[in-house]
């Protein structure tokens, strides 16, 4: 390549560059006694701003404090024990309550950044238990404490609170109190007769286990099977007594 193409390929990419030319602006005094005004009025603000974002615990939040705790307990001693008589996962509602309704209250005077706030939603998202495996259920009332929590820390008033209190524990009463739906209670039992299994025996392996049971069985899983102990794990699903018919 000759030096004449080199030089001219080179001019032609110095014309392609944008040129901007800076030329000295006039400016007022008065303009510039304005903006000084200005810098000075922003320093002066800036303090202020500060003093915003100091956490303010008055009585409003305890208030709010003490109307989460009585609705997650009255949830609890009125629909979840009642029905399901576990006491494992009481503690985890309300400690994750009152986390919830702490972290929500202080992130009302902290500004986070977007990728802040993305990074704690994905780590609420992949908060799980790996030590035991959590029912359904249990992570359903598991979202309702969580979300009694986020409500309660927004701090509204008294009644709107209240009233939202108490349609969460209406509706959780009347939906899994039996009311509307029955109420299927499931239970993994060892079955030592492996014959049974075979498809062409599943009513008479239904019949033996409503005898041997006592219970009104109406569906049965067949889980784990072990040939060599001559046994399976068999999951049993009946209705409680007490539900509607």
């Amino acid at each position: 390549m000759s030096n004449k193409t080199i030089l001219t390929f080179i001019l032609f990419l110095f014309l392609l560059m944008p040129a901007k030319i800076c030329l000295p602006q006039k400016t007022d005094p008065t303009e510039t006694e304005l903006t000084q005004a200005d810098d000075t009025e922003s320093a002066d603000k800036k303090p202020e701003k500060k003093n915003k974002k100091v956490i303010e615990i008055n009585e409003r939040f305890f208030i709010s404090l003490a109307i989460d705790i009585v609705a997650i307990i009255l949830i609890i001693f009125l629909v979840y024990h009642p029905n399901y008589k576990k006491f494992d996962y009481i503690f985890t509602f309300i400690i994750f309550n009152i986390v919830i309704f702490l972290l929500t209250f202080v992130l009302k005077y902290v500004k986070l950044s977007m990728g802040a706030a993305f990074g704690l939603f994905a780590v609420f998202s992949m908060l799980r238990y790996r030590t035991t495996g959590i029912s359904m259920k249990d992570m359903t009332y598991l979202f309702i404490f969580i979300a009694m929590g986020v409500v309660g820390a927004i701090q509204l008033e008294y009644q709107q609170l209240g009233v939202i209190y108490f349609l969460i524990l209406a509706v959780t009463f009347i939906l899994d109190g039996g009311f509307l739906f029955k109420r299927e209670v499931c239970k993994t039992i060892l079955y030592e007769n492996i014959e049974m299994i075979k498809p062409e025996h599943h009513q008479a392996l239904l019949e033996d286990l409503r005898k041997r049971t006592g219970l009104n069985i109406h569906r049965i899983s067949i889980g784990r099977i072990d040939f060599l102990k001559d046994m399976t794990q068999v999951k049993i699903y009946y209705y409680e007594k007490n539900s509607v018919s």
